[in-house]
């Protein structure tokens, strides 16, 4: 899931879970793979499929893996699927705004997926363009605030990054996201780089404009159930929320977990 929320990092540690471990491998050789066939499969001359490669290393997806899709998608070896990316819209309780991005070979299927993933668990299907309007598109580089020995503040990478293109920098946890122009994300994780920060991923996101706070632990409970579901299915890529947790809702929800 992605979007500001003070439960990111829970969020995190729950994706860590073997059950869904290989779910998340699937997902990110599916992004390697479709990045190689947009774009070649050289990451030096494709800093898409570079991103989404260290994405999947980061993540302990295994070279071998990694190697396979990279292959299958510049048609170096056959068995590459014909994957289209398609995003839904919908609203979950409280009127949180909840973009799904689907990567699939089958839009019929991941339409279905879809819509019982979110009519089953309480939301609604929004009219193509309601919610969309309400993001934007934007380069995010996540870095962690803990570097070896030391504790990233957000000058660091204010410093580091503000001349690649660097536009805000968000608190997001144990973790700072640099925001950016898509066009720039290139740049700014260059810049991170050369400074000597290590960073989690580097890719272009749908970023809400605003953020609806919730303050209520089972609307908070509800829109996760939501998500939980659509982030099961194969074909789901990415979920985008504005949800923002208050502070007393994040820390239910922690000592739940």
């Amino acid at each position: 899931m992605s979007g500001h929320s003070k439960w990111a990092t829970t969020k995190h540690k729950k994706a860590v879970i073997d059950a869904k471990r290989g779910k998340l491998f699937a997902k990110l050789i599916k992004n390697v793979e479709v990045a190689a066939r947009l774009g070649g499969g050289d990451p030096a001359g494709n800093p898409t499929l570079y991103d989404a490669i260290q994405k999947a290393k980061k993540s302990s997806v295994p070279n071998d893996n990694i190697d396979r899709a990279v292959k299958r998608g510049s048609g170096a070896e056959s068995g590459g699927a014909d994957y289209e990316t398609i995003t839904y819209e919908a609203y979950g309780p409280a009127g949180i705004a909840i973009l799904i991005e689907c990567l699939t070979d089958n839009r019929n299927r991941s339409a279905s997926d879809v819509r019982v993933a979110v009519t089953r668990n309480g939301g609604t299907m929004a009219d193509v363009g309601s919610v969309q309007r309400l993001f934007s598109r934007k380069g995010v580089v996540v870095v962690p605030k803990r570097q070896g020995d030391r504790e990233l503040v957000e000058d660091d990478l204010l410093e580091a990054a503000l001349e690649a293109g660097l536009e805000e920098v968000t608190d997001e946890g144990e973790t700072w996201e640099a925001r950016c122009d898509p066009a720039d994300i290139v740049e700014v994780r260059k810049a991170v780089e050369a400074a000597g920060m290590e960073y989690d991923s580097a890719e272009v996101q749908f970023v809400a404009s605003f953020d609806q706070e919730v303050d209520s632990v089972e609307v908070a409970t509800k829109v996760f159930r939501i998500i939980d579901a659509l982030e099961d299915s194969d074909d789901v890529q990415n979920v985008y929320t504005n949800l923002d947790l208050t502070d007393e809702v994040a820390a239910a929800l922690e000592n739940e977990d």
